[in-house]
């Protein structure tokens, strides 16, 4: 295993944990390109190859990013709609039948919010360090027992506990001792509350629903606590997904300030699909599960739904790459790069095919995947990880294309 790829286990970084990453990650791409006087200092002018200029179509491929953003934000918000509905319909009558289709509602909520996850990186509506509800919407790794009972801890979180629960109490307490801990809303809340933990070796959790039958019939304590909890969490996903729509339609203050400055905006672009890749997919997600080797620390370990995490952020990053979602069919990035190096356009696009393939040919269950003994289990999940690593790589070399140096990095992404 690379050793490049060996991670602690604490996703949710600030912004300026991951602005850290991306400046080292030029810097040694930089270095090992032999063109570090050029980017930081443009004092080499004696340099046989240095940047190119953006291509004229920039602005179109701008234009075409920021309305994929919206429309996948939208479906986004529709499908946690939907979810949301189901959520009410369940707690109103706590069945089989209403749980399972508020387990699928969620399911379907995920595929289109991960596609988004490449909008992240750059500091934008979603992950902005003083309003970005990102930490909201989809902090992991999450302690169950801060939420509800475990098999460990039968009395425990907060549903069993006098907090007040609404929206509100529910957001300031997430991750109240620091990022990473005590997660209390978001996707992962709503899945812990339908699934429960999980305790097979070949599929999801199964919470009972009887766990939130309030008639006196019910199992566990606190069944009326436990669905106001559930509705609550799912009330606030939509509310936030929303207001991070908003900011991305026409007219909107930060879309107008977006497209704005074109070379900015092609770099946040590039940035959001160089840190999903390489640190957030490859190390952070798929590299703490496969260290560890624990269903603890993979991304979806209650409904065993990890594999399409990584199906699907890997899709959002092809979606950026083609300049293509649903009907939108623009300018995408690949088109940029070809137009200024053709050949590192196609190393670029067969790379990404390549580590969709390889999230589709992911074991299934991935907590099963990633377990000590499971030589091909582990094989495919190392093989991916190795394949985003060298995406990262090569979506950096883009950066390097078009002169995007220290200098540049420096004075658009400060660290105060």
């Amino acid at each position: 295993m690379d050793d490049n790829l060996q991670t602690s286990n604490t996703p949710n970084r600030s912004f300026k944990e991951i602005y850290k990453v991306i400046r080292r990650n030029l810097l040694m791409a930089l270095m090992c390109a032999g063109l570090t006087m050029v980017a930081v200092s443009c004092a080499d002018e004696a340099e046989s190859s240095g940047p190119v200029a953006l291509p004229d179509n920039t602005s179109d491929a701008v234009a075409t990013y920021v309305q994929i953003v919206q429309a996948s934000y939208a479906d986004s918000v529709a499908t946690a709609t939907t979810l949301n509905n189901a959520i009410n319909t369940f707690t109103a009558d706590p069945t089989q039948a209403n749980m399972d289709a508020a387990r699928q509602a969620w399911l379907d909520s995920r595929e289109p919010y991960l596609q988004t996850e490449v909008y992240r990186f750059y500091d934008g509506p979603i992950d902005n360090e003083a309003t970005g509800p990102e930490g909201s919407i989809n902090a992991w790794p999450l302690d169950e027992n801060f939420i509800d009972y475990t098999v460990d801890a039968p009395d425990g979180g907060i549903i069993n506990g006098t907090e007040t629960i609404d929206a509100d109490t529910l957001d300031g307490l997430n991750g109240k001792d620091g990022e990473g801990a005590n997660v209390s809303t978001g996707y992962h809340a709503i899945e812990f509350l339908l699934w429960g933990q999980d305790q097979s070796d070949d599929g999801p959790g199964n919470r009972p629903f009887t766990d939130f039958i309030t008639d006196g019939t019910g199992t566990a304590a606190n069944q009326d606590r436990r669905g106001t909890y559930l509705t609550a969490v799912g009330d606030l996903l939509v509310k936030q997904l929303t207001d991070v729509h908003d900011a991305w339609v026409d007219g909107a203050a930060y879309r107008t300030s977006f497209v704005a400055d074109e070379k900015a905006a092609f770099f946040k672009i590039v940035q959001g699909m160089v840190v999903l890749s390489g640190f957030e997919t490859g190390a952070e997600r798929l590299g703490a599960a496969y260290d560890s080797g624990s269903q603890e620390d993979e991304h979806s370990c209650f409904s065993d739904n990890t594999h399409r995490d990584m199906i699907q952020d890997i899709q959002g990053v092809l979606n950026v790459w083609n300049g293509s979602y649903g009907s939108i069919k623009g300018t995408g990035i690949k088109d940029v790069v070809a137009a200024a190096d053709p050949a590192l356009a196609n190393k670029v696009d067969a790379r990404i095919k390549e580590s969709l393939a390889l999230a589709n040919a992911l074991q299934t269950p991935f907590d099963q995947a990633i377990k000590a003994g499971n030589a091909e289990g582990r094989a495919g999940v190392e093989a991916l990880m190795l394949s985003l690593k060298q995406q990262e790589k090569d979506m950096t070399e883009v950066f390097l294309l078009f002169g995007y140096g220290v200098e540049f990095i420096q004075a658009n992404y400060s660290e105060e």
